[in-house]
């Protein structure tokens, strides 16, 4: 399985096993290398020890690998037996289900290794974990099965993000009480397995217990995690990795075929199943909304019936929603629940997501299934808000009319969890939801008076103005790390965006506008793979220029003003851009939106950020927005949004969220609650991201306009601690709303990995339930659920405003800004007329269609050429025989030799040095009339004078009387005694398969006459072509009388000629230049000079 990019994850033993014996590297004898055998359902007993001779010599352990903790307590190793002894242990156990902890699973999956005799004393622990601020070594002399507690007895070492690992440093400060003749041994093979850890991008590797004899090291049970997202670096050595399912839950074809679709896609698509034979059904647009739903559900009690966990973001195709969601569909339609089924389709407002597409391929999905999910008496429930969400509900309300399956519809006007308690039954459904007032009117102005923009609006913005305020870099005391500022935008803040986002980039303007800045927030951008150039962007209702840069280094030096840098880089070039642009003083903050970033390589960034006192954002966030004032990217959605949410202008509440579409949730939240947004960040999903909740905290703290915070955190680190802290100690003296997201995890019986990389709790403490309690304990004001958090916010704002701490500011309306002519078009406002028609191909769906067939059903029903040309040219599927004549036809035009004119005129020019292009066009310049033309000019005369029912002597009269050439009659070399072969070939075929050849035969009655003159007056292949080709049109049956006329009078069959001839030419080109001829000059004994004899005057 392709691994979804999901950092941490736990790699089977066997796979940790291989990657230590293949690449660590250590002068410590690693013993029993590649010994392993596993044992599965099918496998051949025989075949395994033919492979692994050493199973029938030697005394053997085995064991179950599917990611069990402490097998050895419960019972299931298998120790010092022969092979049958290992075959009589399996046999109570192999397929069988067994509990772990809360966990039931299948053992299916077994290691054998030979059994290594030891002493107690020659047991150690060895174990090496990352954290943010670098990786722990952890060694204890006495390790095996009752290691217990090693966190409080073993011996440990930080090995800081950059730094290396020393055998000197393993002996002092690790291996104190191992005795002396191990401890050189011990510390090259630690220092050796750090390295492996390192450069194989483990996040944790678990020794327990590492034997050491005088023979050598014996690696007994390992465990470990790896970064998948590191793929692109270490696929060399790490090959397919197969990540197995925690244990207790079975690893299912659905999940692999989601996890398939989200390698290929810059979407995240993620899918784990829980409990398949669930009532309740979850498709959740986002990694942090996602996990709200479940929490919600497990909240009102519908853990045990919870189907599902799963997530679809970062604006997939319409497809790609389609695929996702009949992969949903099916599963859940598989078999009945005696209450029936709930689906519940939720979402939080998108920040570029267009919700009508994805909404589309859902309901494609649904009207597939319809059938199925009426059987199934499955009821829907939406909601949804972001980029033309109107349309997307509209479509979802319309297919449960059509379809008649009860489908619940809701907008941004309903809290974002409030249909999962009408989903359970705990909250009524309302009957006419109120609807929020259509993305188009946000966007004129209500009032008659449209202001005009002001005159400082009309100035180029390509030449930049010094900014007057921007706050200096603090310079730091030599040694210490540069101090972070507390106000990362103002209105004058200037930005430089890396990546070709002209979406993002226009958002961003739109958003300055309607904040009456004075000048764009985006003073260029960076783009390696293209040249410098001018990108064209509106300002209001007015065109102007940004510059696009190739180098960074160019940027930075013409646009000296600029602090902040907003990277869309993708996740494999994000670390160098991130390092490149840290070498700039001038940038303060870093907005980096890119997922799947190897951890590895974010700490180093996170590092170098700390000593240069830059701010990151990120990785994997939208950004973050401060109203009034600047905006990253996305962040926020689109201008509808922006205006609903009144982002325009700054409230008096801060907040700090790890999702991104969750913040515009907030924003959403808090602009109904409260005077508005001060300012909002989302840190990102990472596990460990560039700026934490508690740095954003304290800036807030130290902000006057902020009057009130809202944390939104999440399962997994414990980051959220640090704010517990900062309010016990008195740092932190505003009031702090605060939620921690996935609660239901810790209802769960096996692990889930959440949306977010850092969504997953590797103890007690960073689970959310953990979390909310210590903020309440703190003071902070914890609502009970994510349901009420709204109520929470607007009870403690409306005290800060009873308290006179909150004085709420008058509205003043923002500019307005016209919408943008393709995003009107989309939510169908206005119309014009197209500048083309086309009723041949359509490339904008999902796979390309040749005049409404599917190309995969081109191949399906191998058409070849003929087929294709038959659907393109005459939009029609050509009987079988119709397209073998087509190609035929081009087989025998495709050349005549390098004498004939187009030929000639190609080879000139191929010598001329000229390109492919130009040489082909120069020979297909001279076909017309005289030359290959023939085949048009003998369809048009045979079938007049055949149709005018002129007798075969009577048309050839006639032509000689008026002094014209019959086209398509008479060869240079060939006669009626030398036939031309083509001309035999074809009419062999036609004579056979055609249902009748008029024409044909009206032609050969011809040829007749004009061979008893001069036997070289034959039927040409252009004229059989020609004429073949109009019997072949009025008799197959696909074209009226009219319509093949038609074909032939716009000039069908010269496009035959030029098609197969281009072949030929193509041809000379390339044998002119294989054969390197240089260039050609016409001899002079080849040309007659006639000038007029010498004029005196």
């Amino acid at each position: 399985r392709t691994p979804a990019a999901m950092s941490a994850k736990a790699i089977s033993e066997q796979t940790g096993k291989e990657f230590l014996y293949k690449f660590i590297c250590t002068t410590a004898a690693v013993q029993n290398r590649f010994r392993y055998a596993s044992v599965t359902s099918d496998t051949d007993w025989d075949r395994l020890t033919q492979e692994h001779q050493w199973l029938l010599s030697e005394r053997l352990v085995v064991k179950p690998d599917q990611l069990i903790k402490r097998r050895g307590k419960l019972g299931l190793v298998g120790i010092n037996l022969d092979l049958q002894g290992v075959r009589d242990w399996l046999k109570p156990r192999f397929m069988k289900e067994t509990t772990v902890g809360k966990a039931k699973g299948v053992l299916k999956n077994f290691l054998i290794e030979p059994f290594v005799p030891h002493a107690q004393e020659e047991e150690f622990y060895v174990c090496i974990y990352a954290t943010r601020e670098g990786d722990h070594v952890l060694f204890h002399h006495e390790g095996g099965v009752d290691v217990g507690d090693v966190d409080a007895k073993a011996h440990r070492l930080l090995v800081a993000v950059g730094d290396k690992l020393s055998e000197d440093q393993v002996t002092e400060q690790l291996l104190t009480h191992v005795p002396d003749d191990k401890k050189e041994v011990l510390a090259s093979f630690i220092v050796g397995l750090f390295n492996l850890y390192e450069d194989l991008y483990f996040t944790y590797l678990e020794i327990n217990p590492l034997v050491v004899t005088s023979d050598g090291v014996y690696i007994l049970d390992m465990a470990a995690k790896i970064d998948a997202t590191a793929d692109y670096i270490c696929k060399a050595k790490w090959g397919d990795v197969d990540f197995p399912p925690p244990f207790g839950r079975e690893a299912y074809p659905e999940e692999a075929y989601i996890a398939d679709l989200d390698a290929k896609s810059g979407a995240s698509l993620k899918l784990t199943l829980l409990n398949p034979r669930g009532r309740i059904w979850t498709m959740v647009a986002g990694g942090g909304a996602s996990v709200v739903y479940s929490d919600t559900i497990c909240d009102l009690g519908g853990v045990d019936e919870l189907a599902n966990y799963g997530e679809y973001s970062g604006a997939p195709s319409e497809q790609q929603t389609y695929d996702y969601a009949k992969t949903i569909l099916s599963l859940m339609t598989r078999e009945k629940h005696p209450q029936g089924k709930v689906l519940i389709i939720g979402g939080s407002i998108a920040n570029f997501t267009n919700v009508a597409a994805t909404f589309k391929g859902i309901v494609r999905a649904i009207k597939d299934y319809q059938g199925p999910l009426k059987e199934h008496e499955v009821t829907i429930f939406v909601r949804r808000g972001g980029p033309n969400y109107q349309e997307g509900l509209r479509v979802m309300g319309e297919v449960g009319k059509t379809t008649g399956i009860p489908i619940h519809v809701f907008g941004t006007e309903t809290h974002m969890t409030a249909i999962v308690g009408m989903a359970l039954g705990h909250r009524p459904i309302p009957n006419q939801p109120p609807m929020d007032a259509h993305t188009a009117n946000f966007l004129l102005n209500a009032s008659n008076n449209a202001m005009t923009p002001a005159a400082t609006r009309t100035a180029s913005f390509s030449e930049h103005r010094a900014a007057n305020d921007a706050t200096p870099a603090k310079k730091s005391k030599a040694g210490l790390p540069a101090a972070k500022a507390t106000t990362l935008f103002s209105r004058h803040t200037k930005a430089i965006v890396w990546g070709m986002q002209t979406r993002a980039v226009q958002g961003m303007l739109d958003f300055d506008y309607v904040c009456s800045r004075d000048e764009p927030s985006v003073a260029a951008m960076v783009y390696p793979f293209t040249g410098d150039h001018k990108q064209k962007f509106y300002w209001g209702h007015k065109e102007i220029l940004l510059p696009v840069y190739k180098n960074m280094a160019d940027a930075m030096k013409k646009h000296t003003e600029v602090d902040v840098l907003i990277s869309f880089a993708s996740l494999r070039s994000a670390f160098d851009s991130t390092m490149e642009t840290m070498q700039y003083p001038q940038i303060h903050t870093i907005a980096i939106i890119a997922e799947g970033i190897p951890e590895a390589q974010t700490r180093k960034m996170i590092k170098m950020a700390d000593e240069k006192g830059v701010t990151i954002i990120g990785p994997a966030t939208v950004g973050g927005i401060k109203p009034g004032c600047f905006k990253i990217g996305n962040t926020g959605g689109m201008l509808d949004n922006i205006l609903a949410s009144k982002l325009y202008r700054p409230g008096s509440v801060a907040y700090v969220s790890r999702s991104g579409g969750m913040s515009n949730e907030l924003n959403n939240i808090i602009s109904r609650t409260t005077d508005g947004v001060y300012e909002g960040v989302a840190i990102g999903g990472d596990r460990y991201p560039g700026s934490t909740f508690m740095d954003h905290v304290l800036r807030y703290q130290d902000t006057p306009g902020v009057k009130m915070m809202v944390v939104l955190g999440e399962i997994g680190g414990t980051d959220e601690y640090k704010i517990c802290q900062g309010i016990s100690e008195g740092r932190i003296t505003k009031p702090v709303v605060g939620w921690c997201i996935g609660t239901c995890a810790t209802m769960f019986s096996s692990e889930v990995q959440f949306g977010h990389a850092g969504a997953c709790a590797n103890q007690t403490s960073e689970t959310a339930v953990a979390k909310n309690q210590a903020l309440r304990d703190a003071g902070a004001y914890v609502p009970k659920s994510f349901d009420e958090l709204g109520s929470v916010i607007s009870t403690v704002y409306d005290e800060l405003v009873a308290n006179g701490t909150i004085v709420p500011a008058q509205e003043v309306p923002p500019p307005t800004v016209p919408m943008d002519y393709s995003w009107a078009r989309e939510l169908g406002l206005i119309r014009k007329p197209a500048s083309f028609m086309t009723s041949i191909c359509d490339e904008r769906g999902q796979e390309l269609i040749y005049a409404g067939m599917p190309i995969t059903e081109v191949f399906k029903e191998e058409m070849g050429l003929g087929g294709v040309l038959g659907l393109l040219w005459f939009q029609r599927r050509l009987p079988r025989y119709a397209c073998q004549f087509i190609e035929m036809c081009l087989m025998v035009t495709a050349d005549h030799g390098p004498a004939v004119s187009g030929a000639h005129n190609t080879i000139v020019c191929a010598r001329a040095g000229k390109d492919l292009i130009s040489s082909l066009t120069s020979g297909l310049l001279t076909i017309g009339d005289r030359f290959g033309g023939a085949l048009d000019a003998a369809a048009k005369q045979f079938s007049k004078a055949f149709d005018s029912g002129m007798l075969p002597m009577e048309f050839v009269n006639k032509m000689k009387k008026d002094g014209k050439l019959i086209m398509g009659i008479g060869h240079r070399v060939k006669s009626i005694n030398n036939p031309d072969m083509r001309v035999q070939i074809l009419k062999d075929f036609v004579k056979q398969h055609f249902p009748a050849t008029q024409l044909l035969d009206y032609a050969l009655d011809v040829e007749k006459i004009t061979t008893s003159k001069k036997p070289n007056l034959i039927l040409n292949v252009d004229g059989f072509i020609g004429v073949a080709f109009v019997d072949l049109l009025r008799t197959c049956g696909g074209f009226t009388r009219d319509e093949a006329d038609e074909f032939v009078e716009i000039g069908a069959l010269n496009g035959i000629f030029v098609l197969g001839r281009s072949m030929g030419f193509i041809g000379h080109y390339l044998d002119q230049k294989r054969l390197k001829q240089g260039l050609y000059r016409h001899p002079w004994d080849d040309i007659s000079y006639v000038l007029p004899e010498h004029m005196s005057m």
